[in-house]
C-alpha cells in the first residue's frame, strides 16, 4: 500500500504529467526488457525488434515532453501537453502494431520481409545467390528467441504495449475532456 505522503505526492501532479510519467516509464519498463534480454541474456534483436524500439523512444521522450510541460504554468495551460501525450499514445500503439506483425511472422501467420525472414526468390543466378546468401542477416525474424507461456518476446510488447496505450489513450481522453 502507499503511503500517505506518495499518494497526496501523485495527486498534487496534474493528470497531464501523471500520464507523460506513465508513458515514459511504460514505455522505459518495455524497452528495457528488450535491452535486458538483448545485453544481459545475449539474445541477439532482429531487424523487426528494432523496429519496435523506436515507437517506445518516441513515447518516452513525448511523456517526459508532456511531464515537464505540465509543471510549467504558461505550458501546462494550452494543448502542448495534450498534443505530446497523443504523439505518446499514437508511438505506443505504432510498436503493438509492430509486434503484432512481429508475432504474426513468427508463426508463420503471414510473410515477413524477405531481409530478415530467410526466404529467397527462386530464379536466381549463381552470383545473384551469392550476394543474397553472403548479404544474409543472421539473425531470423521468423524465429523467436524466447517465449513464456507460448507467446514470443514480440507477442508480449504486442500485449503490453496495446494494454499502456488503451489506459493512456483513456486519460488522454479525459484529460482533452477536463482541459476543453
Amino acid at each position: 500500500m502507499a503511503s500517505p505522503a506518495m499518494t497526496s505526492s501523485a495527486q498534487r501532479l496534474p493528470l497531464a504529467g501523471q500520464l507523460g510519467l506513465l508513458a515514459v516509464l511504460g514505455s522505459g519498463a518495455l524497452l528495457g526488457g528488450a535491452l535486458f534480454f538483448q545485453y544481459g541474456l545475449g539474445l541477439a534483436p532482429c531487424e523487426m525488434c528494432h523496429w519496435q524500439r523506436w515507437p517506445h523512444m518516441v513515447a518516452m521522450v513525448a511523456g517526459l515532453a508532456a511531464f515537464a510541460a505540465s509543471g510549467n504554468r504558461k505550458l501546462a495551460t494550452g494543448l502542448l501537453p495534450l498534443v505530446l501525450l497523443i504523439v505518446a499514445v499514437a508511438a505506443v500503439a505504432v510498436t503493438a502494431g509492430l509486434g503484432v506483425f512481429h508475432a504474426g511472422v513468427e508463426y508463420r501467420w503471414w510473410a515477413g520481409p524477405q531481409a530478415c525472414s530467410g526466404t529467397i526468390p527462386t530464379g536466381l543466378s549463381p552470383e545473384e545467390l551469392k550476394k543474397i546468401l553472403f548479404s544474409a542477416k543472421m539473425v531470423r525474424c521468423d524465429e523467436p528467441a524466447w517465449k513464456l507461456a507460448g507467446i514470443s518476446m514480440a507477442g508480449w510488447n504486442a500485449i503490453l504495449s496495446a494494454l499502456l496505450a488503451i489506459v493512456l489513450g483513456s486519460g488522454v481522453s479525459r484529460l482533452a475532456r477536463t482541459s476543453t
